[in-house]
């Protein structure tokens, strides 16, 4: 009884759908200011096209087209105010130590990954601002590596780290990627690192996924005091509650 008690009032405590994109889109106010405009234009473009489309059909079919047009128009709404917030969300992370393994943690579909790095090289009294980091995740496209902080420094860290990977877990494809501008090879903008990751080919079952994070885990961490690093919750927008739950 006390048991379902709980559920019960958990349940009640639970916001609804409405409460939630009405957080998301305070937290997004925040980061982009003129959110509120792009997500105006979507909602009256959409219901322009469908009252169009019900003029040219003719008259008995407007007010149909306009029932369907008003949910579109919201949904449309609802895709501008996440893309503009995941993208404003982005911009404030780019520079910032950290912003890797921010964005590799929102990744979806069964990856391992932290906030905190697996190497760092450069780093003074506590200080990150100019250390080279290196976080991993490990996934079924295989591990994948991504460097951030001084170029060299982070080309260097990267590849020790990734010949410490393939020793560890041999025959496993190491992907490895340093957070930058540019069209070089293997060089991927913070913005753009979170698509290209979850578009990587998959060549591992689950149960190989979970055998290498394992090895890898057992290797053990970064020994200095390491920060936790940037929340991406924080960072970013809630996809669950846009989905509403």
């Amino acid at each position: 009884m006390a048991k379902d008690s709980s559920t019960t009032a958990a349940a009640a405590k639970k916001p609804g759908r409405i409460a939630q994109l009405r957080t998301v889109l305070q937290q997004s106010k925040m980061l982009d200011p003129k959110i509120g405009w792009w997500m105006a234009l979507a909602f009256v473009v959409v219901m322009a096209i469908a009252v169009g489309i019900g003029l040219a059909i003719g008259s008995p079919w407007l007010w149909y087209a306009v029932l369907m047009g008003i949910p579109l128009a919201a949904l449309a709404a609802t895709i501008v105010m996440s893309r503009r917030a995941e993208r404003a969300a982005y911009a404030k992370l780019d520079g910032q130590p950290g912003a890797a393994g921010a964005a590799l943690t929102s990744l979806r579909g069964g990856w391992f990954t932290s906030a905190e790095p697996v190497a760092v090289e450069g780093a003074r009294s506590g200080s990150f601002a100019e250390a080279a980091l290196v976080y991993r995740a490990v996934g079924r496209p295989g591990v994948v590596l991504v460097a951030e902080g001084p170029e060299a420094r982070a080309q260097k860290l990267l590849l020790a780290e990734k010949k410490r990977v393939e020793r560890v877990a041999p025959g496993v494809p190491v992907t490895a990627y340093r957070v930058g501008e540019g069209n070089a090879e293997g060089v991927v903008a913070i913005r753009k690192l979170t698509s290209k990751v979850q578009r990587m080919r998959a060549t591992l079952t689950k149960e190989e996924v979970v055998t290498v994070n394992k090895r890898l885990r057992a290797l053990g961490g970064v020994k200095l005091p390491v920060p936790q690093g940037i929340d991406p919750m924080r960072a970013r927008p809630d996809r669950k509650a846009m989905r509403g739950r």
